[in-house]
């Protein structure tokens, strides 16, 4: 089996896991961008994983008008139309909440997270293919949960309950991923997936088999991030040896 199809049959079966979970309130809407927008994930997987990687970002889940809207991590609908090349079918969630609808390619709303991560790779590594030769981008969890309001719910904030059967699923995958990519470094769009990646992989830093980096989250939420979050970010990589 080669490392592509390693990647789409380990996302598929998180992918199954995720279908038999169930939330409460406030929850009220749960989307699984890994069903409906499955064609351009696995788009990505075939342009971006075809072989072990050195560094490994990991974000916490889909925002709202990235992921959930294509597909792909931190996937603006822009950068990864233009720059990944990816353009695919989107089907609509079964439960569509009715202040976020799924438009797909055809959503107008950026990401900023992810216009700021993707045009940060684009700009320093000129063409995907550069960027892909030592990275890969994965989010810890695909679902996207959101309240009656529209408001999105991240998962930190679920009850411990709903928190273990739905962290078990994600722990497992990001095991098989690191297993599959045998990547040097992970590193942690922000803070809670870094700490996922400490506690996880514990062992593997221990005894040098891994190691666990963090970068800003480039969320707009976030005031560091809106000053010059590229020139940070950059800072963090080459500090931590992540990048020369």
């Amino acid at each position: 089996m080669t490392t592509v199809e390693h990647v789409l049959q380990s996302t598929k079966s998180l992918s199954d896991r995720m279908n038999g979970l169930t939330f409460a309130p406030p929850v009220t809407h749960v989307y699984n961008p890994l069903v409906y927008a499955w064609l351009p994930q696995a788009e990505y997987i075939k342009l971006g994983a075809t072989g072990p990687r050195r560094v490994l970002f990991m974000g916490m889940n889909p925002g709202p008008w990235g992921m959930a809207q294509v597909g792909v991590p931190f996937g603006e609908v822009a950068h990864t139309r233009d720059w990944l090349g990816i353009d695919a079918p989107v089907d609509r969630p079964a439960n569509e909440h009715p202040k976020r609808p799924i438009e797909g390619f055809a959503c107008t709303r950026s990401e900023v997270s992810g216009r700021r991560l993707w045009g940060f790779f684009a700009e320093r590594f000129g063409k995907p293919e550069a960027f892909f030769e030592e990275h890969f981008i994965i989010n810890y969890c695909p679902l996207v949960f959101m309240e009656e309001s529209g408001r999105n719910r991240t998962p930190d904030k679920l009850p411990a309950a709903e928190q273990k059967p739905l962290f078990d699923a994600c722990d497992a995958h990001l095991r098989e991923m690191v297993d599959i990519l045998t990547p040097e470094w992970i590193v942690g769009v922000g803070a809670f997936a870094a700490n996922k990646c400490r506690l996880l992989f514990a062992q593997d830093i221990e005894s040098g088999r891994l190691n666990v980096g963090q970068i800003l989250h480039p969320s707009p939420a976030s005031p560091a991030a809106n000053r010059d979050w590229a020139g940070t970010a950059l800072k963090q990589l080459l500090a931590q040896g992540i990048w020369q």
